[in-house]
Parts: C-alpha cells; structure tokens; sequence
C-alpha cells in the first residue's frame, strides 16, 4: 500500500481554536488604553499636586502627588511595553508513555 507523505504530514498537526491568541491589533489596543489610563492619572497627580501647594495642603499630600506624577510615566512605559501574556498550549491527549512520540507512537531514534 502507497502512502501518500502529504496527506500523512497534514494529520500530524492538530490545531484547536481556542489556541489562537488575541489578534495583534486588540493586543495594541489594549495596551494604548492602559497606557492613557495611566497618563491619565499623572495627570491628575500632577494638577492635583499643584492645587494642593496653591491651597496650603499638608506638605506630605503634596509630595505624595509629585511622586505619583515623576514615576507613573515609568510604570506606564514598562507596562505598555510588556508585550503579550504567554498562552499555554491546549493538549488535547498525552503520550502514553515518556518513550512514545506523541504523533506517531514510535520509539525515538538513538541519540534524539
């Protein structure tokens, strides 16, 4: 019997849907959003912290409020930057043994 290899390789690799991960474009979009929340509230430190000094608030409120708006531009960054979240493969099956190749249920070859 004539085995056809490509119609074999093609029952090889199985793929399931809930595999695929977020399109790019929501994954930048998302970030974009996190990232001007954040900026967001610097500036809300920032113009908070000036009102705070204008209307005589406690020294420590006001320095509470320049510290959020000098290093949440930082955080913003790092955040944004971080890139997709790893996704765990889905198994559909496991080999039945740590010998088996989990496709083709063959031994491995020597030295692999």
């Amino acid at each position: 019997m004539k085995v056809n290899p490509r119609r074999q390789a093609a029952r090889t690799e199985v793929h399931a849907v809930t595999d695929a991960p977020r399109p790019l474009s929501e994954d930048i979009a998302q970030r974009q959003r996190r990232y001007l929340v954040s900026m967001g509230i610097r500036t809300g430190c920032f113009l908070g912290a000036v009102a705070a000094a204008l209307a005589g608030a406690p020294f420590w409120l006001t320095g509470a409020l320049i510290v959020g708006a000098v290093f949440l531009p930082y955080i913003a960054v790092v955040v944004a930057n971080a890139g997709r979240a790893p996704v765990a493969p889905t198994r559909f099956s496991t080999p039945q043994s740590q010998h088996h190749k989990g496709i083709s249920g063959q031994h491995p070859e020597i030295g692999s």
